[in-house]
């Protein structure tokens, strides 16, 4: 297989061809190793397991429809016996015993995994230059930032390592990184996907991926959908499988669009061009365009978020002090995350005992944050939120859509996001940032970031699309529909090696 035949397929193109005997899912798990060793450059490639993906890729691949084909899973997922660190210094020898479902769901797919993506400390941060890893670069310019959390898993794809990675988004990180590195991102609505065995109680996280085609992602989500006994949110069943919808019409949609934030702040010139000349596209496909916005109360709903997002750290650390006052050695911690106590985690574990601090300045404040607060503090703050959300819905009752920058600006510059900088500012300089994505986590919304313009600087500019609870389908159909008329694939970083 040529570097050309690689690049000319997706995900589901590549299976293809192993199923009708054109191409071995080893010559293709060979070809995305040689690009993880000739990509070092972009830092989006760790935990690597090629001996045993080479195993596999000789062995029994099922009948899963992406049997045979590469895969990369982002540093949140827990597998038994793979290292996850969460992107964090104190779990850096971290082993788990235990496979999360989606990842189980990945396997019966027919992946292939070579390895894990880099994240921002515990997925925490809209950019990923973790203190344990250091900073992920973007294949479009290697002095800007992939965004975060999915940040490894979206300069894996963007760069052609991979057609399609395992991503996760509790605020904006599938969204945030595919507009960043100009590859396709679905944010799918809460309770589509499992969660066990450890949900994100708070209900703002979901694991999909990043992909180039369209159609990947929903066949994807075909191949992981469904809930298990014990989750704590279930979505309806689809009409029809989500692939049936990639190539429909998607009728002539009502699409509100806004340029300014949920704060009412505006976004960067580049981001609002976006926008307008998306809002022109859409026209011109025969839809029914017009400013509009939901409602929202931008202050009470930014205070309350960073509540909720301060109770994630602040559980963790709950968690290792525990394991702390446990006499024996960190038990406590090992059942609730599952996994092996080593030496380097047991001194880890005696420094937290010391006072030591355990993570970064960020996820450090947002913990102080959240032990300054009461119950009844994060009781108020899921209340406000819900206001928010019946705001939201209200919205969805005019419009299908809504369209709107994923970011406020273009790519930021490594290094720009200090997490060890002051907080307030740092709070402040992350809403102006991220502030567009956070809305469809809280209301558990389907939203979906599309490739579909790059500046002057040549830096990739998403889009953002957010539907109705459980509007997947639309989405899908109305990306389709712009991938067919403004095709995104064809794009490649100059930054990126792939032959």
């Amino acid at each position: 297989m040529t570097f050309s035949d690689y690049d000319s397929h997706d995900a589901l193109g590549l299976a293809e061809l192993v199923r009708n005997g054109e191409v071995s899912s080893l010559e293709l798990v060979d070809e995305a190793i040689v690009r993880i060793e000739a990509n070092g450059q972009l830092n989006a490639v760790i935990a690597r397991r090629f001996e045993e993906a080479r195993d596999r890729a000789a062995g029994d691949l099922g009948h899963g429809p992406f049997a045979g084909v590469p895969w990369l899973i982002k540093d949140l997922a827990t597998e038994e016996g793979q290292p996850v660190t969460f992107g964090s210094v104190f779990f850096r020898d971290f082993i788990s015993p235990v496979t999360s479902e989606i990842v189980s769901r990945h396997h019966q797919a027919g992946f292939i995994p070579l390895g894990r993506t880099t994240s921002p400390e515990f997925g925490l941060l809209p950019t990923t230059e973790s203190k344990l890893f250091g900073a992920t670069r973007n294949p479009w310019s290697l002095e800007h930032s992939t965004g975060g959390s999915s940040g490894g898993a979206a300069a894996a794809v963007a760069s052609r390592i991979v057609p399609m990675a395992h991503a996760s988004d509790g605020g904006g990180s599938i969204r945030i990184p595919a507009a960043n590195c100009g590859v396709f991102g679905l944010k799918i609505s809460r309770g589509i996907n499992p969660q066990a065995p450890s949900p994100n109680l708070e209900g703002l996280g979901v694991d999909h991926c990043v992909s180039l085609s369209v159609r990947d992602s929903a066949a994807l989500l075909d191949a992981t959908r469904g809930p298990v006994p014990g989750d704590p949110w279930w979505a309806p069943e689809p009409e029809r499988p989500y692939l049936s919808e990639v190539g429909a019409d998607p009728g002539r949609l009502r699409i509100g669009f806004s340029f300014t934030d949920f704060r009412g702040i505006r976004a960067h010139p580049d981001n609002e061009h976006a926008v307008t000349e998306t809002a022109g596209l859409l026209e011109r496909l025969g839809h029914n365009v017009e400013e509009a916005k939901p409602d929202l109360d931008g202050d009470a709903f930014a205070e309350a978020f960073l509540l909720l997002w301060a109770t994630i750290p602040a559980g963790i650390d709950r968690l290792i002090l525990d394991g702390i006052s446990d006499r024996r050695g960190g038990s406590a911690i090992q059942k609730a995350l599952g996994g092996q106590m080593t030496l380097r985690m047991a001194r880890a574990l005696e420094g937290r005992r010391a006072g030591m601090p355990a993570f970064e300045g960020f996820t450090r404040s947002l913990v102080k944050l959240a032990e300054k607060k009461s119950p009844a503090d994060v009781w108020h703050a899921r209340v406000v939120l819900q206001r928010q959300v019946y705001r939201l819905a209200e919205f969805f009752s005019s419009y299908d859509l809504l369209l709107t920058p994923v970011l406020g600006s273009p790519p930021v510059r490594i290094g720009e996001i200090d997490p060890e900088g002051d907080f307030e500012e740092l709070v402040e300089r992350l809403y102006r940032y991220v502030s567009y994505t956070p809305v469809a986590n809280v209301g558990g919304n389907p939203a979906m970031s599309v490739p579909l313009h790059w500046n002057r600087d040549g830096l990739p500019i998403g889009v953002q699309f957010t539907a109705p609870f459980v509007g997947d389908a639309l989405l899908l159909r109305l990306a389709a529909q712009l991938e067919e008329a403004r095709p995104w694939r064809d794009k490649r970083p100059p930054a990126a090696v792939t032959g």
